[in-house]
């Protein structure tokens, strides 16, 4: 892989890896589009880089859960914890037994424009949730099968997990820490399905990709917090509609 390749994806993981645009439909599409894409050792690798974005943007929440752990007691934290852990089995479940099956949906790039449509219209519908009720058990299941579903490429994980809790009414500071620390677990759960595999070659290229992701992610996932709590989780609806529709129309066009 050339260096600026792998910048250039290092950039598209960080900034979509978090907005609810999926990241995994634009890597597929920049490969569509431009011949390139990463293989499985720069994909563990960036996957890394995401993780250290999630450990650096709610370090302080970590820290609770470690220190309400340690002293044995049951709070806040420790709930978070719990509902983590919920959200992590389904997840875990879809994974590993229809993993395959759900990449396999993806044989060309008109079910890409189409799940990215899929995706815009479960953002839109966020427009008219309420914020209202605490987070509980049942929520985090269902958030946890959403991130299973993720694995679709132009589905976002964030989009779908965020935006379910926001069908349940879940308050959106508790649905955000959620949604993002509910992610260390499957991250790391991919880390170790997928490290046997990794070769260490173009070092080089996976630093600078890592790099990439790493900073551009740190902004990402900020803006991303940030559009959640001012209720506009809906604005990014417009541009997987649009991008959506594009690809299917081209597809289209070019079997004409």
């Amino acid at each position: 892989m050339e260096l600026f390749q792998a910048i250039i994806l290092g950039i598209v993981q960080g900034i979509t890896e978090w907005l609810p645009i999926s990241s995994s439909g634009h890597l597929v599409l920049f490969q569509e589009l431009f011949g390139f894409g990463a293989n499985v050792a720069f994909d563990v690798i960036l996957h890394v880089a995401t993780l250290l974005v999630i450990l650096i943007v709610f370090w302080n929440d970590i820290l609770a859960i470690i220190k309400s752990l340690l002293a044995w007691r049951w709070d806040e934290n420790t709930k978070l914890l719990l509902f983590i852990i919920l959200a992590t089995i389904p997840t875990a479940i879809i994974g590993l037994l229809f993993q395959n099956w759900l990449l396999g949906l993806f044989t060309n790039m008109m079910l890409l424009g189409v799940f990215f449509i899929i995706n815009g219209i479960i953002l839109l519908l966020t427009r008219f949730a309420k914020a209202n009720k605490e987070l509980n058990w049942k929520h985090s299941i269902m958030m946890g099968i959403a991130q299973g579903l993720s694995i679709i490429p132009s589905l976002s994980r964030s989009g779908l997990t965020i935006s379910t809790g926001m069908f349940f009414g879940v308050k959106k500071e508790n649905l955000v820490k959620l949604s993002f620390l509910m992610a260390v677990p499957a991250i790391l759960g991919a880390f170790v399905l997928e490290a046997n595999e990794i070769v260490f070659a173009d070092i080089g290229a996976m630093i600078a990709g890592s790099i990439a992701a790493l900073i551009v992610g740190y902004f990402a996932l900020r803006l991303t917090i940030r559009t959640v709590e001012k209720g506009k989780w809906h604005y990014f609806a417009y541009y997987c509609l649009a991008l959506g529709i594009l690809i299917t129309a081209l597809y289209y066009l070019a079997r004409i």
